[in-house]
């Protein structure tokens, strides 16, 4: 694989016609509005690369703030997927609805060959997931899974001195952190806090919400590699706030030769997502999204080092979208948003949740 150089590496093959812009934009239809992520793909600068010719969402009036927000037509907003589907002809779907609605949003976009990307984590569930994959493999879509950290400089780096240069040596233990003050703290809206603190709709709290980042980058890092043991630990310390859904939460992946760590919380005193990186023979500390921190064997002191943005192209979701389906892009096996890499972070997760619920560690078959 030809890299794009130290600082612009990113898990993917690029095609030539990667690196100009494409004559024809994808065209994207949004399922959903009450994930707030959603602003991501509403106030995008417009680079030409999609075209939002449809969102599905039954309430008027969150649609209508959005509207005075970002400036599109109402005349696009539909109540239904369904019949936004049929009357825009979208080429493919984004999914800023509730966990529990991502599979009905392949249920109706798979059968008719429009692909998906739904926010994270894949599913509300590994029941979901399983559905949800079917659906994909069967009409031939494309499914992806977004995450922040995804597009942070820092990420590919780490994973370009780790997996690439071995500058660490095997990689023995993985530590992440991800989590903020709590959504209610954070003042997300009432649309997004009230499906998100819902152990249905969201399928837990914190170890859900956050707790998928670390299960996401742990599967890339180790090349795809499934945990053997999977234990975890959740509490509830604001119940006042929180009473139903955990808001903290430790989950611990065991592999043959490797840890991981992944703390998730809704009581970081500050927003956090970053992680640290031991190997044999040296480590790497993401501090956030552009800042790292290494050593390495050989070397009396540690290093620092501040990364330049990735590529455009490569940088944001929606751009990454456009080029895997228009086939500039062609995504290596365990990307970080790829179908494989996020049924194992199901299989995580709910060997996570069921281990948290029974005080017991969870031997994944």
């Amino acid at each position: 694989m030809k890299h794009l150089g130290p600082l612009l590496f990113i898990s993917a093959v690029m095609l030539p016609s990667a690196l100009v812009a494409n004559d024809k934009p994808l065209r994207i239809g949004v399922d959903g509005l009450t994930h707030t992520h959603v602003h991501w793909i509403l106030g995008r600068a417009d680079r030409g690369d999609i075209e939002i010719v449809g969102i599905a969402e039954k309430n008027r009036d969150l649609a209508e703030r959005y509207a005075k927000q970002h400036g599109y037509s109402m005349d696009i907003v539909y109540p239904t997927l369904a019949e936004m589907v049929a009357a825009t002809k979208p080429e493919a779907v984004t999914a800023f609805n509730a966990i529990d609605e991502h599979l009905s949003t392949v249920e109706t976009c798979a059968p008719l060959g429009i692909h998906v990307m739904v926010e994270k984590p894949l599913a509300v569930s590994l029941d979901h997931a399983l559905k949800m994959q079917q659906l994909a493999q069967k009409y031939g879509i494309q499914l992806l899974t977004n995450y922040e950290t995804t597009w942070y400089p820092s990420t590919h780096e780490t994973f370009r001195l780790i997996n690439e240069k071995q500058a660490a040596g095997p990689i023995r233990k993985i530590v992440i952190h991800d989590g903020h003050e709590g959504p209610k703290e954070i003042g997300v809206n009432e649309e997004f806090l009230e499906w998100l603190t819902d152990p249905v709709k969201n399928g837990g709290g914190a170890i859900t919400d956050f707790g998928c980042y670390g299960a996401n980058l742990a599967t890339w890092l180790m090349k795809g590699e499934r945990p053997t043991v999977v234990s975890a630990i959740t509490q509830t310390i604001k119940p006042h706030i929180y009473p139903k859904v955990d808001d903290e939460a430790t989950i611990i992946l065991t592999y043959p030769a490797a840890q991981v760590i992944i703390q998730a919380s809704w009581n970081w005193p500050f927003n956090r997502k970053d992680m640290e990186v031991y190997g044999k023979t040296g480590y790497v500390i993401a501090d956030d999204g552009q800042n790292i921190r290494f050593r390495f064997n050989g070397k009396a002191k540690e290093s620092k080092q501040k990364l330049k943005a990735l590529k455009q192209g490569i940088d944001d979701p929606f751009a990454w979208l456009a080029g895997v389906i228009n086939g500039s892009i062609q995504p290596e096996a365990y990307d970080l948003s790829s179908l494989e890499n996020n049924m194992i972070v199901m299989e995580i997760l709910d060997a996570a949740i069921r281990s948290a619920k029974s005080g017991k560690v969870i031997q994944l078959k």
